[in-house]
């Protein structure tokens, strides 16, 4: 799978099925296989472009700030790349705030946008969750990393499946790309710092905003400000939790589907 060198990083892409351009932005802790459940169901009528943040899986990870705003232009110097003019887009968490900032920017570039388990803006308690999350990769080992934040991101009703967070632990504990302590520290400031508040009413293009009812992580008050405040926003809410595109990938990729079909 290839890499191009922008913006001072090698930037690892894939790029699967044909059609329109659907691009997706995965979020924080998560590289382009966190959109793999989907993918059976996107490819058969969409080019589905994915790929890795810097400090992520395959993707630099410099050991310096960053901000959403230089992932937005990464994402843009990837589209450049491959002569793609317009694109479906698709940010989940932190992904959806780079795809809000990519779409701010880049308004020429972009055909709709999806967002899922996001936000304009976090508030203290998302903050500081997020700047524990950035910091504990320095304190504690990958397994017990994973099983402080699964709690914010999957349901009750994920957990009782029998030897499913395992699975899921040790899956990531054995992946061959594991992330760096200063990338995940520096994408998690990233998060913090982003604000598009006061910018959403400029996002003037069919909007899909997916939440699941039982995200503690960004809950659904966050999507109902971005609803406010973007001029052509449809909201869904779904079950499950922050984790819905593991937890319910059928049910994620029908709404979008609808959505795109429309």
């Amino acid at each position: 799978m290839p890499k191009i060198q922008v913006n001072g990083i090698d930037l690892f892409y894939d790029i699967k099925g044909e059609g329109e351009s659907l691009l997706l932005i995965a979020g924080f802790l998560c590289d382009h296989t966190y959109w793999s459940l989907l993918m059976p169901s996107l490819v058969k009528n969409y080019q589905v472009i994915r790929f890795d943040n810097r400090g992520i899986g395959r993707t630099s990870a410099p050991d310096h700030p960053y901000s959403i705003l230089q992932m937005a232009r990464d994402a843009a110097a990837l589209l450049d790349y491959l002569d793609i003019k317009k694109v479906h887009l698709v940010g989940h968490s932190m992904g959806g705030q780079i795809a809000q900032e990519f779409a701010l920017t880049y308004p020429e570039k972009v055909q709709s946008l999806i967002l899922l388990s996001t936000l304009a803006r976090g508030d203290s308690l998302f903050n500081s969750v997020i700047a524990t999350w950035g910091l504990l990769p320095g304190i504690l080992d990958l397994k017990l990393y994973q099983q402080v934040i699964f709690p914010w991101i999957f349901t009750d009703e994920f957990y009782s499946t029998p030897g499913m967070i395992e699975m899921i632990i040790n899956m990531a504990i054995n992946y061959p790309f594991p992330a760096t302590k200063h990338g995940l520290y520096h994408q998690s400031q990233a998060i913090i710092a982003s604000d598009t508040k006061d910018r959403l009413h400029h996002l003037n293009f069919p909007t899909l905003l997916l939440v699941g009812k039982q995200d503690i992580l960004t809950p659904i008050k966050f999507s109902e400000q971005l609803a406010q405040g973007i001029p052509h926003a449809e909201l869904v809410v779904l079950e499950g939790g922050h984790g819905f595109l593991i937890e319910s990938p059928e049910a994620v990729a029908s709404a979008m589907l609808k959505f795109l079909n429309a």
